[in-house]
């Protein structure tokens, strides 16, 4: 005959069993204050250029179409220039504070830099393959050029349309590129850019879309990583 099971009364010790506590990820700082007020003012701002600019080319289009009505601003050409002015204004003025920022407390060091070919062929492919991995507040190379690239347009933007506004007191300007209806068409190309990188980035928000709390916060919570 087997033996009976041994039991507590015969000696044998029963370890309790350790329950497993898992912690919960501490959320980190993702997006400082600044960086979350700059970027709100600048959508606002970059908007009303956008939609009171096409309203301004409706006046007079390069090409042979017109912007609806519903996606301009102004009312009119004189309304269109009013606003695209006031909207300039303020996207200097925030561009400036995030410039100052970006230089002097190093968030262009240590986020948007390095850039380099290899790095950017890379994470194309893989963002080809919808294998990009995502980080809280890392930026891919493929990000960090495109948003190196947005702050080019801008400057381009804001110059050519200095240019376009005074054409008189900056002909210097104007000549450099070759006359004002050259810099219409600079101006017209560098808004473009910019809004192909506004929808590219609100796409990229659709398709991770736990990045934008971040930046109404500032703070998220990293991914788990297995």
């Amino acid at each position: 005959m087997n033996a009976p099971p041994a039991t507590p009364d015969e000696g044998v010790v029963v370890e309790p069993r350790k329950s497993i506590v898992v912690e919960p990820r501490k959320s980190i700082v993702v997006h400082p204050l600044v960086v979350r007020l700059t970027h709100w003012v600048n959508a606002f701002a970059l908007g009303c250029m956008v939609a009171s600019g096409w309203q301004i080319y409706n006046a007079s289009p390069l090409l042979p179409f017109r912007f609806p009505a519903w996606a301009t601003l102004g009312g009119w050409l004189g309304g269109g220039i009013a606003w695209h002015l006031a909207a300039m204004w303020l996207l200097v003025g925030n561009a400036l504070i995030y410039f100052a920022y970006g230089l002097f407390g190093r968030h262009f060091r240590r986020t948007l830099l390095p850039v380099t070919p290899a790095g950017v062929l890379r994470d194309l492919k893989r963002a080809v393959r919808f294998s990009l991995p995502h980080e809280f507040g890392v930026y891919n190379a493929v990000q960090r050029l495109l948003y190196l690239v947005s702050l080019l347009l801008g400057v381009v933007a804001v110059l050519s349309g200095l240019a376009l506004w005074k054409p008189v007191q900056l002909q210097l300007l104007d000549d450099l590129v070759g006359g004002y209806p050259v810099v219409r068409w600079i101006h017209f190309c560098a808004m473009a850019g910019l809004v192909g990188f506004f929808v590219i980035h609100i796409a990229l928000v659709i398709l991770v879309p736990r990045t934008l709390p971040s930046m109404l916060t500032g703070r998220g919570r990293p991914a788990a990583h297995s």
